[in-house]
């Protein structure tokens, strides 16, 4: 058995006003109910320090730069890499990073249990839109703040496990579980701030947006025989709300802990890495029962091309 303690902590809303110190006080606070918990990692959500920013239109960059991390950790966030190190957790979380060379990245990091950060991951697949789009309820601009992200969808050896991280809307995409599937993958670490109104479709009701998170991560983790992790930021944020719906799934796909709320809230679930194995060695042996060779058209081609 490779038990892992995970936390999922979900984060209510982050308004526009508040700081990031008061958003890492929060953060500590989640992560003092893991200690007690028993957790070995916890799970933050994607843009954790900040509120939902790619829903404003801004065009001055430096007002864009400013809901961007220049260095991880920084200091309003080393306290809570202190705490974390001081309990010897892992966590992982997703922020706004800016690179030395003026890249924007809508980003995800992973450390050890001793502080250190051993992964990070960029969000490859950015939903929304460049530019203002009267005809949008509110606006999604990650395509206007964030660009792809550059490093593909790597795995990484940590507490005896293979992790990965996704973003938000990667996971809709089983191209996401499957790169890092075919990597061994045991646990994916995904972080959302999905809005619990879709800005094209108002009368798409939250039931059906809860069902199609839930749907996109539970078959992840069955395809792929992995626990997948799904974290919200969730609550009203400056009027625009966004969904709950926190989950840890496991590698058969089962739900085994859900959130009940949608503020500041911990989920916690005992994860053994080696329920992953009798997956992994039978229907989804890759080895022995992929085709690539019918696969060509994953890689070739992006837009549908219907047959001559």
């Amino acid at each position: 058995m490779r038990e892992i303690v995970i936390g999922a902590a979900q984060m209510g809303p982050i308004q526009k006003a508040d700081t990031r110190e008061a958003v890492v006080a929060r953060m500590i606070a989640l992560l003092d109910q893991a200690a007690e918990k028993g957790c070995d990692l916890v799970v933050f959500p994607e843009l954790t320090l900040t509120t939902f920013f790619p829903r404003w239109w801004m065009e001055d960059q430096a007002e864009v730069d400013s809901w961007f991390e220049t260095e991880m950790p920084n200091a309003a966030t080393q306290p809570l890499f202190d705490k974390a190190k001081g309990y010897g957790i892992a966590i992982s979380f997703g922020y706004a990073e800016k690179t030395p060379d003026g890249h924007h990245y809508n980003t995800s990091i992973l450390t050890d249990r001793e502080g250190n950060i051993v992964g990070k991951y960029r969000k490859v697949h950015l939903p929304g839109h460049s530019e203002y789009d009267t005809e949008r309820a509110f606006q999604h601009l990650e395509k206007r703040y964030f660009e792809p992200g550059d490093l593909g969808f790597p795995v990484w050896k940590n507490m005896d496990a293979w992790m990965g991280m996704a973003i938000c809307n990667d996971r809709r995409w089983p191209e996401t579980y499957r790169v890092m599937g075919l990597q061994g993958v045991e646990l994916v670490m995904l972080g959302y701030n999905t809005p619990s109104v879709n800005s094209q479709m108002s009368d798409e009701g939250l039931e059906k947006r809860i069902y199609h998170s839930d749907l996109s991560m539970t078959a992840g983790a069955y395809q792929n025989a992995c626990w997948v992790v799904g974290v919200a930021k969730a609550g009203d944020e400056d009027g625009h709300p966004l969904m709950a719906g926190s989950i840890i799934a496991d590698p058969n796909g089962f739900v085994v802990a859900r959130a009940e709320t949608d503020g500041d809230e911990l989920i916690t679930h005992a994860c053994d890495m080696d329920l992953c194995n009798f997956g992994k060695e039978t229907i989804f042996d890759f080895k022995r029962h992929r085709r690539v060779e019918h696969y060509g058209r994953i890689t070739a081609q992006t837009g549908v091309e219907y047959p001559e």
